[in-house]
């Protein structure tokens, strides 16, 4: 259903093909497409009824879905074959503008610097430590090629040392599912110990590194209790702390970075409350900021005898106000950072003699450093008109640096420590691109649509300098998400560079439903306005070509999960403006899925698309269900892809989509199904797979644009 992130769109009257033409894009004698067989089903409810002839690929355990599946892989195969050499370069291009061996800057927790490291060859990274400097003995703690041997997927999701730095407690996912097994390593022995806990979250230490808090998920995969762990003891026994009776919450817990104090959050998408417990009593009472109240949210942190608190309740930006320690209940509540409208506070990092607000006004991160003593405020400066910026590993809690890091479209990811006394920034590292990448060769634009009700709606383009400045005839990509208020980042790709270098004009629309502009973007896309998410991803589109950034006849789109519904709506909205679209693990059963309680994050949900089990809930969201909303008639070439083992937005929504499509479209451009069998909503893990996916995907976009080199 929905969550994360995949980014990066037209078609002509060439594609509003007849039944007896042929897509030049589609292989000669190539096979016929599976076919779904049929099981009419029917749901009646508000008045209305939603037909649903493939609810049978709902069955997981039932071979046939398995061999449906498979037989749209070696059709989608079949089809991509004489693309492979072209794969084949692109994914050489790819690791060539990787540096295989590389660490990553080295950060000071405690008595050790801990890093992580990659080296050539290997899927995965390899976690390592030194005690006191950077010259002593390499510690390995966890190298999770190690943990990958002999298994199809591996994910690390929890990595959290206890502060005598003698334990680890980690969690690892070794199907896709992201259901998580917690383990603890004694760092002493490099031992695992019997300490183990399943489908677990968030993770936390206690002062006396014995004590370990960590949530675990319900049936729904909703993460609801809390448990207290005491190491060397069976986590049978282990107390139940906290249990979050609503479902439309999850929890989670966390650590100050004071070491102070340890909080229990409670979130829904639109309410939040918190309690506290010093971390030296871990067993204590908890006890709780402030009752949740809906639609408010808070979220403490901490320093001295105060609590630094970032709330909407006087507004959708936030404030920040203070709390004494005692007595932090709302009436003791003191404003330090008013409501701004157009300034949105996403977050805030607390430190001994400083705090740094993380902010976003007109589509950009900003930070702000400001001295908690004399109340000085100093923003850093960035260079370029399209970035993005945020907080770095930060753990000592006593310094007088600000780690964060920078990178845009064009620069490469850095890291940079700011020295909060002398208002400078020192670059740490700036990850090395091999293969012949001059940044000066490209650049990027920040550029502003005009949605269908006069909204402004930002844009950021990347291409090379040498391309004839748009004139209308380059190929273009563009990417979107706009959901969950997140926002849609100016981030650096090496692999982009391929599409850069051969022409391609890549676009990123920050359309409503994403934070870009705040939390109020985000409401102007959600529930009852989540049309305007879709309107504003055509308006950009159809501005981009306006301003001849893209050929009208080479625009492909791309979205993922949440994105994908994006992808699903303006293709049925408007199929004539696009010639290719990649639809990654895509959110297009919108009714089925949210009309099921029983399926992960749907509860918690209602909030973000509403409940279509309320009628004007249903009405709404049935004028954009992708799957609901699909016709006769011509549609571009789409490639679908999906994993088996997805747990946000299960596998058989984007199969039972193109089962559908496949016996309505008349058109002879090619419509592609990839499941990956062993591999959740992220898709492959291992940085080679997932190199090898990226250039399946360019493969297809490249083919269907005409662009073949």
């Amino acid at each position: 259903m929905k969550e994360l992130l995949f980014f990066a769109l037209m078609i002509t009257a060439n594609n509003l093909l007849t039944s007896d033409s042929k897509s030049a894009n589609t292989p000669p004698n190539a096979a016929a497409p599976p076919v779904a067989k049929v099981i009419h089903t029917e749901n009646h409810i508000n008045g209305g009824h939603l037909v649903d002839d493939y609810k049978w690929l709902r069955e997981k355990s039932n071979p046939e879905v398995a061999q449906y599946l498979e037989a749209e892989n070696a059709y989608t195969d079949s089809i991509m074959k004489p693309t492979e050499p072209l794969q084949q370069k692109l994914y050489e291009e790819m690791v060539s503008h990787i540096k295989e061996t590389d660490v990553n800057v080295p950060f000071k927790d405690g008595d050790y610097f801990y890093y992580f490291r990659w080296e050539a060859g290997k899927q995965y990274q390899i976690y390592a430590r030194r005690k006191g400097s950077l010259e002593t003995g390499e510690q390995i703690t966890l190298d999770v090629n190690e943990l990958a041997k002999g298994e199809k997927f591996m994910a690390l999701g929890g990595y959290t040392v206890s502060d005598d730095g003698n334990l680890l407690a980690y969690s690892t996912d070794n199907t896709g599912f992201r259901q998580y097994h917690l383990h603890v390593r004694d760092l002493r022995t490099h031992k695992d110990l019997p300490d183990t806990a399943e489908k677990a979250g968030s993770i936390a230490w206690a002062n006396d590194n014995q004590t370990l808090f960590y949530t675990v998920e319900d049936a729904a995969k909703r993460q609801y209790r809390v448990y207290r762990h005491k190491v060397g003891t069976d986590t049978k026994d282990d107390e139940l702390i906290y249990e979050e009776k609503d479902e439309r919450f999850e929890v989670s817990v966390a650590k100050t970075r004071s070491r102070k104090y340890l909080f229990i959050f409670s979130n829904s998408h639109t309410t939040s409350e918190a309690r506290y417990l010093d971390a030296s009593t871990p067993s204590s009472e908890w006890k709780l900021i402030a009752p949740r109240e809906q639609d408010i949210e808070y979220y403490p942190d901490h320093s001295g005898d105060q609590f630094f608190i970032r709330t909407n309740d006087k507004g959708r930006t936030f404030r920040l106000v203070s709390a004494p320690v005692a007595d932090p209940g709302k009436n003791n509540w003191k404003e330090i950072v008013p409501m701004r409208p157009d300034v949105m506070l996403s977050d805030i990092e607390i430190f001994q003699d400083f705090y740094v607000l993380i902010e976003r006004e007109n589509g950009l991160p900003q930070l702000t450093v400001v001295d908690l003593a004399s109340g000085a405020k100093n923003r850093i400066t960035f260079p370029e008109p399209v970035y993005t910026a945020g907080p770095e590993v930060n753990m000592e809690f006593k310094t007088r640096f600000f780690r964060y890091a920078y990178q845009s479209l064009v620069t490469p990811p850095s890291v940079f420590d700011y020295d909060v006394a002398r208002h400078t920034s020192v670059l740490r590292k700036q990850n090395e691109v091999p293969g012949g990448y001059d940044p000066a060769n490209y650049k990027s634009e920040r550029l502003w649509a005009t949605a269908k009700d006069g909204v402004k709606v930002p844009i950021s383009v990347v291409y090379r300098k040498d391309l004839k400045k748009p004139d209308g005839s380059n190929p273009l990509y563009v990417s979107g998400y706009g959901s969950y208020g997140i926002s849609t980042n100016a981030t650096f790709s090496s692999a982009r560079i391929s599409m850069l270098d051969r022409g391609v004009v890549m676009a990123y629309a920050h359309i409503r439903g994403g934070g870009d502009l705040g939390k109020t973007w985000h409401d102007a896309g959600r529930m009852m306005n989540k049309m305007n998410t879709f309107t504003d991803f055509i308006a950009c589109t159809e501005y981009l070509a306006a301003n001849k950034y893209g050929a009208r006849n080479k625009i492909a789109i791309e979205g993922g999960s949440a994105g994908g519904l994006l992808m699903g709506a303006v293709t049925n909205l408007r199929p004539d403006l696009f010639r290719a679209v990649v639809s990654h693990v895509p959110f297009v059963d919108v009714m089925n899925t949210m009309l099921d309680a029983s399926l992960p994050l749907t509860v918690g949900e209602y909030e973000e698309w509403g409940n279509p089990n309320e009628k004007p809930a249903y009405d709404y969201m049935l004028k954009y269900s992708p799957y609901d909303n699909l016709k006769k008639g011509a549609y571009p070439a789409i490639l679908v892809k999906t994993s088996f083992n997805d747990s946000q937005v299960m596998y058989w929504e984007p199969a039972k989509y193109v089962a559908k499509l496949r016996t309505l479209k008349s058109d002879h451009n090619v419509l592609l199904l990839k499941t990956n069998m062993a591999a959740g909503h992220g898709g492959a893990s291992g940085r080679y797979n997932r190199f090898k996916d990226v250039a399946f995907d360019y493969a297809f976009v490249l083919t269907q644009l005409g662009v073949e080199r």
